[in-house]
Order: structure tokens, then C-alpha cells, then sequence
């Protein structure tokens, strides 16, 4: 059974929420501390984090952009907020996902089932020029560095691989980590190919993804 922990300070909605996921298969875990949030999700390991931006404290997207420092445990942000710019920077900071309040629950959980289905571990090992590739731990290592990559970045540069040096389109890649566009749009995807892009950077490897104009991306 998946834990899911809410990070919320509505505790009407913490309750509902709570209420919506143990009667669908999963745990839902309240947080009702405030302080030290990132800590308490690294020592809770939940298998996924519904997080509110707006929280006493700390900001949520503070919160994300520290838990990515250490960990890659998927992460939905949720939030009253309906701006384009804090779905981006979010997604920036390492976002899983993004819903705004407020929401009809079966919509909450398609999400959820969304982000679980393509952030399970695996256990393969990859290779590409210098870089060692482990999807299950989300991290890239060259000879003389070690670079972790989000959820949704690890996708992409795998498909990219699967496909190397063919042009895999936007569609393409949307469809395999959304599994349906519905939630999913152009501006999210360049937020993660130029996150990947920039890390990639970081071990060497500058200009091995290829944009081709109308077409979609190439893994030289």
C-alpha cells in the first residue's frame, strides 16, 4: 500500500483528503507540523508528497526545492493559486505534478495514480558515452561526478536513449510521461528537457540533446 502524506494546513481538507485516499487503496498521512517539513518527509519516506504552496513558515516550493536536495520522492504540488507562474517554477524546483484547489477527487487520483505509474523504481542499468546511468536511484555519474536527476528528467533521457539519434516528438514524450496529455502541456516539457539539458552540462555532455524545429528532440 502507497503512502501518501499530506502536507496542508486546511485540516477540513486534510481530513477529506485522508478520507478520499484510504478508501482508495493508498495511506494517507497528515502532517500537522509545520516546522522542519523537509526533515519530516525525508524520516516519514512516504511514496508520494501532496504539498500545498501556500504553508505557515515555509513556502511549499521552498520546501520541494530543499527535499530535491536530498531526495527524489515524487512530489504533487497543490494549491489554491491558478497562475501559470507558479506552476512553472514549481515544476522548476522538481515537480511531479500540479493541481489547483479546487479539485474534484477522482481528478486528484488519476493524478496520483499518474505520477505513481511512472516514478517506480527500476533496476536497470544504463550507458551512454562516459555517463553511468541509474534510473532506480535517479542519478548520472561520469568518471569524476555524481548528478541526480528528477523523476520526469530520468524518463525523458531514457526514452531519449531508446530512441538515439532519431527525432522523438513532443507528443511522443508527453504520452510516455503523462501517459495522457490531459495533464500535461508544452511549457512543463520544456521546463524538464532544459533541466535535463542543463545537468547534462554539468558532466560534459553539452549539446547531446538537438532540438529539430517542428519535429521534437534528438539524442545524439
Amino acid at each position: 500500500m502507497s503512502k501518501i502524506l499530506i502536507v496542508e494546513d486546511d485540516k477540513a481538507l486534510c481530513q477529506e483528503l485522508k478520507v478520499c485516499l484510504d478508501n482508495n487503496g493508498y495511506e494517507g498521512i497528515i502532517l500537522d507540523d509545520f516546522q522542519n517539513v523537509t526533515d519530516q518527509i525525508l524520516a516519514i519516506h512516504p511514496d508520494l508528497v501532496l504539498l500545498d504552496i501556500q504553508l505557515p513558515y515555509q513556502q511549499g516550493e521552498y520546501i520541494l526545492k530543499e527535499l530535491r536536495k536530498h531526495s527524489n520522492i515524487p512530489v504533487i504540488m497543490v494549491t489554491s493559486k491558478n497562475s501559470e507562474i507558479d506552476e512553472v517554477i514549481s515544476l522548476s524546483y522538481g515537480a511531479d505534478d500540479y493541481i489547483t484547489k479546487p479539485f474534484h477527487p477522482t481528478l486528484l487520483l488519476l493524478h496520483i495514480e499518474a505520477v505513481l505509474k511512472r516514478t517506480q523504481p527500476t533496476s536497470d542499468v544504463l550507458h551512454y558515452r562516459h555517463l553511468t546511468i541509474y534510473p532506480d536511484k535517479g542519478m548520472i555519474k561520469s568518471e569524476t561526478d555524481e548528478l541526480y536527476l528528477s523523476k520526469n528528467e530520468m524518463l525523458i533521457l531514457k526514452l531519449l536513449l531508446q530512441h538515439q539519434g532519431h527525432i522523438v516528438s513532443r507528443d511522443e514524450i508527453m504520452t510516455y510521461l503523462w501517459s495522457s496529455d490531459e495533464f500535461i502541456d508544452d511549457n512543463t516539457l520544456t521546463v524538464n528537457m532544459s533541466r535535463l539539458r542543463s545537468k547534462l552540462s554539468l558532466v560534459h555532455l553539452d549539446d547531446v540533446i538537438q532540438t529539430r524545429k517542428g519535429q521534437g528532440y534528438i539524442l545524439l
